[in-house]
């Protein structure tokens, strides 16, 4: 592998200090896994499900066009590589997608409540998907995931895994956890199943809120994140071209 060059390096020697601030400083601890109650907005996040749902419907009419998280983010193909995970994002790294907030207006408004939101997808899992063991790459934020559709199973054949702790997801469910410690994800069952996938900034103490701020606002300048924003406008562009086409097709209206 290529060496990385010095700016990368100063980069992520950067991460790594704000990283041990990060951990120090965490107004809420460090637990892999969250209590809900730890946040009280998680509660308007599970009350605006069935609208979420319903969104979520909609688009699944055209799951098969949806991309996979590596044709948006290419450093995804270290732990995922076939058709097995598809997203659709109205949030990425802090950038909407505005035709995609268009399509989900119940699901944007109800991601408002979350402070400091910085991604918003939807996660499928096609049937028998395994995402092996990773961690984040920077403890800056912490991960919620609704549950949506969540196949019957039996036991852990369908479950998460962060660090010692294996969860399972819930319809209507929130599950809030920090994904910088080492996790896995699987469907091990014959159905499809979906959360709403959720990012937003880890609360701190002075002075890793302020390091954090602005390691986030950097971010978006770094190669990997500027290529997913790109890829991300490329799959937009044609999605709504197609269904553009579709509608001023003879016979539809």
């Amino acid at each position: 592998m290529d060496r990385p060059s010095a700016v990368t390096r100063f980069f992520m020697g950067i991460v790594a200090w704000a990283e041990q601030l990060n951990f120090k400083y965490a107004k809420l601890g460090n637990p892999p896994v969250y209590d809900n109650a730890t946040f009280p907005w998680a509660k308007d996040i599970e009350k605006a499900a069935p609208a979420i749902r319903a969104e979520l419907d909609r688009i699944l009419l055209r799951k098969d066009e949806l991309p996979t998280f590596q044709d948006i983010s290419t450093d995804v193909k270290t732990i995922s590589s076939d058709k097995g995970w598809k997203t659709f994002f109205l949030l990425g790294f802090g950038v909407k997608s505005e035709q995609n907030i268009a399509a989900c207006p119940d699901t944007w408004t109800a991601m408002q409540k979350i402070p400091g939101l910085t991604t918003v997808m939807f996660s499928i899992f096609e049937p028998g998907k395994h995402l092996p063991a990773h961690r984040g790459p920077y403890n800056g934020v912490l991960r919620l995931h609704l549950g949506m559709i969540v196949p019957e199973h039996k036991g852990d054949e369908l479950a998460i895994r962060v660090k010692d702790q294996i969860c399972h997801w819930e319809e209507g469910k929130v599950l809030i956890f920090d994904d910088a410690y080492e996790h896995e994800a699987w469907n091990h069952t014959d159905k499809t199943r979906v959360v709403l996938f959720v990012d937003f900034v880890k609360p701190l103490k002075f002075p890793a809120r302020f390091v954090n701020w602005a390691l986030m606002h950097m971010a978006i300048f770094t190669p990997f994140i500027k290529e997913g924003l790109d890829n991300h406008k490329e799959w937009e562009k044609k999605f709504y071209a197609q269904a553009e086409a579709w509608r001023n097709r003879p016979g539809t209206n």
